[in-house]
């Protein structure tokens, strides 16, 4: 499959739950998770026109978009969805792919990586939690951004709402006026794909999807300690989570990381910037086939 603009096509998961993808663009596949938490892939889009050089396979998780919703609502937990990602490898036959997560997926890219590390090629995690590593976002860290944004015409009515979610007594309406501090910048296209966000997102599998039990920060820091394949950990500098200083920390527990943080951009760079998204990321990529490259010469010459 290749070429379409959107084309969506489905396979089945090991509990018979049939799960979909979309799948944009042609090129080497990247397999990009979609956060939210829950959110059907659709908000990705092209990732800023990533697409015009990569083939995007876009999974929808369980409950989303055009995926099928499960039996058992205990397997809308993030670890138990690590599977869910391995049955999509294997349904395309790769020996191992490329791996893309933003937002609330980074730790389900994480927990595959952890569980699946041979099957990752590259990891890049875009603005991305690591619950699955320890690692959380405080609200401390989330005020940062308030005082960066003060210039803006949009500040005075979501400042107090923005407090009002961090600590925990929000209500929809806050969460809505509190939207564009979650962009850098508040025009006609974020509006848009804020919009969008209600009905793309199963807020019940959200609410499962880091329930007790789903990580293991311990297990998972000692296998991805053993992590082989090359990591971005791509920030935007007025994102609140993370903060690029928190992405820093994210970064030094992986062996083989990179950090960038994307100037002006919030926690949806690729809508931001996406030249210079892009631009960072296919460098990136480009880096990582280079490396396993020189990884295979070095491996046909011991060989011999």
């Amino acid at each position: 499959m290749s070429g379409d603009d959107d084309a969506v096509a489905t396979f089945t998961a090991a509990d018979g739950t049939e799960l979909a993808y979309h799948v944009r663009g042609d090129g080497e596949p990247l397999l990009c998770l979609p956060g939210g938490p829950m959110r059907a892939s659709a908000y990705l889009g092209d990732l800023g026109g990533l697409s015009q050089g990569r083939q995007l396979v876009m999974l929808d998780l369980r409950g989303t978009g055009d995926s099928g919703i499960p039996a058992d609502p205990a397997t809308y937990r993030c670890d138990r969805q690590v599977d869910d990602v391995e049955a999509l490898r294997e349904h395309f036959g790769w020996d191992s792919v490329d791996v893309l997560a933003h937002s609330a997926s980074g730790d389900l890219a994480i927990l595959y990586a952890a569980r699946y590390p041979q099957r990752v090629r590259t990891l890049s995690l875009i603005a991305a939690r690591a619950r699955a590593l320890g690692v959380d976002f405080t609200v401390e860290a989330r005020r940062e951004v308030v005082a960066l944004r003060a210039a803006e015409p949009w500040f005075a009515s979501a400042r107090d709402a923005y407090e009002t979610i961090w600590s925990g007594s929000a209500t929809d309406a806050d969460f809505d006026a509190a939207v564009p501090f979650f962009y850098g910048r508040w025009d006609t296209v974020a509006q848009a794909h804020a919009a969008a966000d209600v009905e793309q997102t199963n807020e019940q599998a959200g609410d499962i999807y880091a329930s007790p039990g789903a990580f293991d920060p311990a297990a998972a820091r000692a296998a991805i300690a053993r992590l082989d394949a090359p990591v971005l950990v791509l920030a935007g500098e007025l994102d609140g989570g993370p903060r690029p200083h928190v992405a820093a920390d994210i970064a030094t527990l992986f062996p083989r990381a990179e950090l960038a943080v994307q100037p002006g951009a919030g926690h949806f760079p690729w809508l931001d910037d996406p030249a210079a998204f892009t631009r960072t990321v296919t460098a990136f990529l480009a880096e990582g086939d280079e490396s396993i490259h020189s990884r295979q010469v070095d491996m046909r010459g011991l060989s011999t």
